[in-house]
């Protein structure tokens, strides 16, 4: 093959607050109200499937109303009643203070001041004089009351023997299946095409595994009373989505890791799968991010920063007394007037193949992915305000695509803004993209921004943008921004063309996406990812109208496997792939050479050549 590699997208999957990512499922829930009957119907059916619901009379309400974001639900936690540990100091007033107890409840130091007397078997008895400080157990309410919740009902836990994951990592066996499912192609057929050290998976959490059964859990067990468990540490760390991925799903050897880069983490690590294509170093990339951060813990660290919406604020935005509930639906409000981003839990993942490769197999090609640009902020006040990095990314990515659709084909595109839905995203992302369209002859150039239906998923955000891009480019519709009224007074509209309401586009006229996303601690990133109808025409391109008459014969089968397991998951047949204690090698399968390293039936050549072979020792000296 002549020319670089390209690196094509070939599948993906996942699961959000809309629900799951292949099959374009997800998005069609964000642009439902502009889907035909037909797609409607569809759309519910595989919300259902995931939801668990049958079909009641007020089947179609329901769904709407619990997917999306929406208040919090009591599966996650009570906002009513947050369980907290109050400070109860105590002094005694003269007489000491004194209480019986169970004697296996005593500390294992008695306090200086402690008067301990035994009463029972059982029991004893604590007097105190002077000062205690005791913790005690209460509740309150939670200022914070929205989430971008996974639709209700769907526990990725209960579809293999999750034994106690962490739901981050639930989230990611689901959402690896999903990809590894939506492929159309039998994996093992692809690991014999490649190589089993042919195959990247890049793939971790920005925030971790914070929940009770991860870093959360360990760090507060003994402030609770409760003992920390062997599971706690080792499944708490961020990289551990690609653990699981190589462990349980893929059984891969390839590269692999985890690149954090706070909200721009997915970008982060799609750019490593980028390069490995583009370089050659692998064939095949996995590639995303698995978040849950709707903790009471994690939120209140974001709410404490200011940066969440609260029922406060949308209270103050919409002009309503204490008295009244605020629209939780509406509480991520990018470029309108906002009050702060919503949170949300999201795993996604992609699937990349070389063309070669795509070609070879017959896999789905869903558009390209091209370049990945990340870029910081230099010096910053503040930590988490926005610097300017953005604009080096932004404008990187919108020259990469104009590398290949040309000056005139600059204005056959759309940009996915991060849109966080806080005052300071609303002005600078919109200022960063209004000159940069300006500056790149666009007059108009369509903003999505679906965090709006979503909310924030932290490092998954640019993954749930992705495949909302995925989704815009077969179902022909670009979601409107539909929780805003107006874009407010401070954001740039020049050059830019905003929209409520779900506009139409043609796939076939729309040639690329920039997919824009900003972290905390100035992460910049910005990806240029070209459309189906676009990296057919690279490819044709490429490769002789025979080799393409043979790719379309076999990518039919292909699609007919993808449907296969569409419906399969619409009919509650499939269950995610999990395969622990499966296949497991040691020593005894390893055999070793310089010429080459054979584990079970795999062999992997040790014929590399050094880069700097210019500089290679002479062996003689």
């Amino acid at each position: 093959m002549s020319g670089q590699r390209l690196p094509v997208i070939v599948s993906f999957g996942g699961v959000n607050a809309a629900g799951r990512s292949s099959g374009h499922h997800a998005f069609a829930r964000t642009a439902y109200g502009a889907l035909s009957a037909r797609d409607k119907q569809r759309t519910l059916s595989a919300l259902g499937a995931l939801m668990g619901v049958d079909d009641a009379p007020d089947r179609e309400r329901y769904i709407l109303d619990h997917t999306l974001i929406r208040r919090i639900e009591e599966s996650h936690f009570d906002v009513g009643a947050v369980r907290w540990n109050q400070r109860f100091p105590t002094e005694s007033n003269g007489l000491p203070i004194n209480f019986d107890i169970d004697s296996k409840y005593l500390p294992e130091v008695i306090p200086a001041d402690w008067r301990v007397t035994r009463v029972s078997v059982t029991h004893s008895n604590v007097k105190i004089l002077g000062q205690q400080n005791f913790l005690l157990p209460t509740q309150r309410e939670f200022e914070v009351k929205s989430a971008g919740q996974l639709p209700s009902g769907f526990e990725p836990g209960v579809l293999y023997p999750s034994r106690n994951h962490p739901r981050g990592l639930q989230m990611t066996v689901y959402a690896a299946s999903d990809a590894l499912g939506n492929l159309g192609l039998q994996w093992d057929d692809v690991v014999g095409r490649v190589g089993i050290d042919q195959i990247s998976v890049y793939a971790g959490s920005a925030m971790g595994q914070l929940d009770d059964a991860g870093a959360g859990g360990m760090l507060k067990s003994r402030y609770n009373g409760q003992r920390v468990t062997s599971k706690f540490c080792p499944l708490s760390f961020a990289e551990m989505p690609a653990d699981f991925i190589n462990a349980y799903i893929l059984g891969s050897f390839g590269s692999t890791g985890v690149s954090l880069g706070a909200c721009a983490s997915f970008l982060y690590n799609l750019r490593n799968g980028i390069d490995d294509i583009r370089s050659g170093r692998s064939r095949v990339a996995f590639v995303g991010t698995s978040e849950a951060p709707i903790t009471p813990e994690v939120m209140e660290g974001y709410a404490a920063m200011g940066a969440l919406a609260t029922e406060k604020g949308l209270r103050k935005l919409d002009g309503l007394s204490e008295d009244e509930t605020p629209d939780f639906r509406r509480a991520c409000r990018p470029f309108a007037n906002n009050c702060g981003f919503t949170i949300a839990e999201s795993a996604q993942m992609v699937v990349l193949f070389d063309d070669a490769l795509a070609m070879e197999l017959g896999a789905t090609v869903f558009g390209a992915a091209t370049d990945v640009f990340v870029n910081a902020d230099g010096h910053k006040k503040s930590i988490s305000g926005p610097g300017v990095g953005n604009y080096l990314t932004v404008a990187k990515a919108m020259a990469a695509a104009r590398g290949l659709v040309g000056e005139q084909g600059m204005s056959r595109g759309f940009v996915q803004a991060h849109g966080t839905g806080t005052p300071q995203n609303r002005v600078s992302e919109a200022q960063i993209l209004s000159r940069a369209a300006a500056a790149f002859g666009i007059d108009s150039w369509p903003v999505a921004a679906v965090k709006c239906y979503l909310g924030h998923s932290i490092g998954t955000a640019a993954g749930d943008q992705i495949a909302s891009t995925l989704g815009i480019w077969q179902k022909g519709v670009l979601p409107g921004i539909a929780t805003i009224d107006a874009i407010a007074d401070d954001v740039a509209q020049d050059n830019l063309a905003f929209s409520a309401a779900h506009r139409t586009i043609d796939p076939d006229e729309t040639h690329y996406a920039i997919i824009n996303s900003k972290g905390f601690g100035g992460n910049n990133a910005s990806a240029t990812l070209m459309s189906p109808g676009a990296t057919s025409q690279m490819l044709a391109a490429r490769y002789s109208q025979s080799e393409l008459l043979d790719y379309a014969r076999a990518n039919e089968r292909v699609r007919e496997r993808q449907q296969d397991y569409d419906e399969g998951m619409i009919a509650g047949t499939i269950d995610p792939v999990y395969k622990f204690d499966h296949g497991v090698l040691h020593d005894a399968d390893v055999e070793l050479s310089a010429a080459h390293v054979r584990i079970g039936e795999h062999c992997v050549a040790l014929d590399t050549v050094s880069p700097y072979a210019d500089m290679r020792l002479d062996a003689s000296r």
